[in-house]
């Protein structure tokens, strides 16, 4: 699949999320090695200062809006990535409450892909 089509910023996400699942014809590594490098290479290394991991069964997304709202209301800059998403791709992430719109997330594939396949 190297030779396929990178999508471009403005591409529609749905282009990007197809190129992203067709990419490997192989098992993937879901170790976190790789992306790291790719992280540590872009500059993007920058730990958060408090980091919640929340597993389970039941309770997930009502336990993560929870301490969204607390913490937001507390005056800290909040981030939630969680997968996988209900209805829509943009409900992954979520900054200060508010979806990222699918622009934000085109452009972020946008800037990482062609630079993370000179990476690995």
């Amino acid at each position: 699949m190297d030779n396929k089509r990178i999508p471009q910023a403005a591409s529609p996400l749905a282009a990007w999320l197809s190129y992203l699942e067709n990419l490997h014809s192989k098992t993937i590594d879901l170790g976190l090695e790789r992306v790291s490098r790719v992280a540590a290479r872009l500059g993007v290394l920058k730990p958060a200062p408090f980091v919640f991991t929340v597993a389970g069964t039941n309770g997930k997304g009502t336990t993560c809006r929870t301490l969204e709202s607390v913490l937001t209301a507390a005056g800290y800059k909040v981030g939630v990535y969680s997968s996988p998403h209900l209805v829509r791709y943009t409900e992954r992430v979520r900054v200060q409450g508010n979806e990222l719109p699918e622009s934000a997330h085109t452009a972020s594939f946008a800037e990482i892909e062609p630079r993370a396949k000179t990476f690995l």
